[in-house]
């Protein structure tokens, strides 16, 4: 099935619903195929989540980079010579 991308995003659930039930889309720009939606391999099995193996504070961070040039110097010194 061929479908336009503005009438795509219109009725998004609806392709959706239909893609679940096995079609394939062919989505196009201008009669031009920008892309392609395809049933799953496992449409009906979930995704499984798994638990962070680590915690985001116990992640180190590199230290903040130091600026190379001052950018207020930089502006002002670029004023200056304009005047």
């Amino acid at each position: 099935m061929t479908v336009g991308v503005a009438e795509f995003k219109a009725k998004l659930s609806g392709y959706l619903r239909q893609v679940r039930a096995g079609r394939t889309l062919t989505i196009v720009s201008h009669d031009i195929p920008v892309a392609q939606v395809v049933p799953t391999a496992k449409p009906r099995e979930k995704l499984k989540v798994r638990p962070a193996t680590r915690r985001l504070e116990d992640i180190k961070l590199s230290p903040p980079l130091e600026p190379m040039v001052d950018s207020l110097a930089a502006l002002l010194e670029e004023r200056q010579n304009e005047r």
